[in-house]
């Protein structure tokens, strides 16, 4: 495994692609755009899914599954969504293959197996959930209906990039119906506020939470409620949303209840929605040029113990206390693996678990042994002791911590020196140049400035915050009036 990465000074996007794939996370496939996520990084996924399962469930919701395959007549009927994701589609025409009767050993689609109806591939679920929503929903007393769903979607992308934009992608998309209006939006806002604890407290992001302009929002929303978190090059990556979707849904598909007066009124409904870009964040959030940063939450191996010997009975006396210490650690949840691979000399471990990210490497030799000792090396801090193996474990647990709480100040201190306020239009553009970050600035609320700052900058309003003050002020192109900063940025 070949350590040596190209800089993030030198050039951020091949840094970023290097990573990926020495350090075992994935690979391009043989589907163009598509990926294969190997076991390391399918292993930090799993943990995020584990966490975000355990949120969402926590605030009453249930997993389900739905099909695959979209029929075309239900996908074009809400028709801000179909238009909206019309031109990423992949399309199901025909169900059978045949042998090709010009090109022996190959074959044909079939032209007598053209299908009725065209199937998409789900881009999102919007259409066959709701369809199947009609059946489930009659009154009040089936509301709310609270249901996510784990899957994989594909969005036929022309440019893709492993993890941050992919043909097909992993996901959980929530999907509920409610009530009323009120209890709708506070399930958008409720689920965003869950995405936002998870990036926090779990991956050490710190996060923005905001609402999208119109011209950002999904399609098919009245409201979009995101977080946005800023990358080590300067550039904010949108890492998670949350959609108020009114009755809009609910009247495509005729989803209606009696309420409690009797009456017919249609549902209120909100999907909301993470994927494994979530894993192109944490890479690009916290990992240096020696390779991989993660979070101790989040770490598939939050502790390696790497032996150093010189002979097998070396080896035995140092592999039986580090079964003690295994033991102990694995008694206080932390994810623990004794590397006592014959194959790998300790300097290329160091190097594997370097590159790798893991959270904390413990080094056990003979000299050791014989002081009572062992070597921690924190992986984010590059920082090396040596500390006795009395309370080893309580001490170990204390430093996950410690990194954990040092990751997320680290990103917040970045993140927050990143934010800069400018008043006009040439400052907007040097800042964006020269220090990148979120841009602070006056808008006039029109999409025609929003989209001619675009145009003339490749930037885009990330957010309007939530937990923005609300001041008088000029655009910061019209010079029209604004009522309020937003949040400007390159992004990926």
């Amino acid at each position: 495994m070949s350590k040596k990465l190209t800089s993030r000074a030198e050039d951020y996007s091949k840094w970023y692609n290097e990573l990926v794939v020495k350090a075992d996370l994935a690979e391009n496939s043989a589907v163009r755009g598509c990926m294969v996520i190997k076991p390391y990084g399918y292993a930090i996924w799993e943990k995020m899914q584990a966490e975000l399962d355990k949120m969402f469930k926590e605030t009453g919701h249930q997993n389900a599954y739905f099909p695959l395959f979209v029929p075309k007549s239900l996908f074009e009927a809400e028709e801000k969504n179909a238009e909206g994701f019309a031109k990423e589609c992949a399309v199901v025409t025909h169900y059978r293959l045949q042998n090709d009767p010009d090109n022996k050993g190959k074959l044909r689609v079939d032209p007598k197996a053209k299908l009725e109806e065209e199937l998409v591939v789900r881009p999102t679920s919007e259409a066959i959930i709701w369809n199947t929503y009609r059946g489930w929903i009659q009154s009040y007393r089936d509301l709310p209906l609270l249901i996510n769903q784990w899957a994989n979607v594909v969005r036929w992308e022309m440019r893709t990039r492993l993890f941050l934009r992919t043909a097909e992608f992993l996901w959980q998309e929530g999907h509920t119906a409610h009530e009323t209006k009120k209890e709708a939006l506070a399930e958008a806002e409720l689920m965003n506020d869950v995405y936002a604890k998870f990036a926090e407290n779990f991956m050490a992001i710190p996060v923005i939470q905001g609402i999208k302009t119109e011209s950002e929002r999904f399609a098919g929303a009245e409201e979009t409620y995101c977080i946005e978190a800023l990358m080590q090059d300067g550039k904010a990556l949108q890492a998670g949303t949350s959609h108020f979707l009114g009755q809009n849904f609910a009247k495509a598909f005729d989803v209606k209840f009696a309420n409690k007066e009797g009456k017919q009124d249609y549902v209120w409904a909100t999907s909301w929605g993470v994927s494994t870009r979530l894993m192109g964040a944490l890479i690009m959030t916290h990992s240096d040029d020696n390779g991989l940063i993660l979070p101790p939450s989040l770490a598939p191996n939050q502790v390696v113990i790497v032996p150093i010997y010189k002979s097998e009975e070396d080896l035995e006396a140092i592999t039986n206390v580090a079964n003690t210490i295994l033991s102990e650690l694995r008694g206080k949840n932390i994810t623990v693996k004794y590397d006592n691979r014959t194959t790998h000399r300790p300097g290329a471990k160091f190097a594997q678990h370097e590159l790798q990210g893991v959270p904390l490497r413990i080094a056990i030799g003979a000299r050791d042994l014989a002081n009572g000792t062992v070597e921690i090396a924190r992986r984010d801090t590059l920082t090396k002791e040596v500390v006795a193996m009395e309370g080893l474990s309580d001490k170990i647990e204390a430093l996950l911590k410690t990194i954990q709480k040092d990751l997320f100040n680290k990103a917040l201190d970045f993140r927050n020196n990143h934010i800069t306020e400018v008043d006009n239009f040439d400052e907007f553009k040097e800042v964006l140049e020269s220090k990148t970050g979120f841009v602070s600035a006056h808008w006039d609320g029109t999409a025609e400035t929003e989209d001619k700052i675009k145009e003339l900058t490749k930037a885009t309003i990330r957010c309007i915050p939530l937990e923005g003050i609300k001041e008088m002020g000029d655009c910061v192109y019209t010079g029209n009036p604004s009522k309020r900063r937003v949040l400007f940025a390159k992004a990926y």
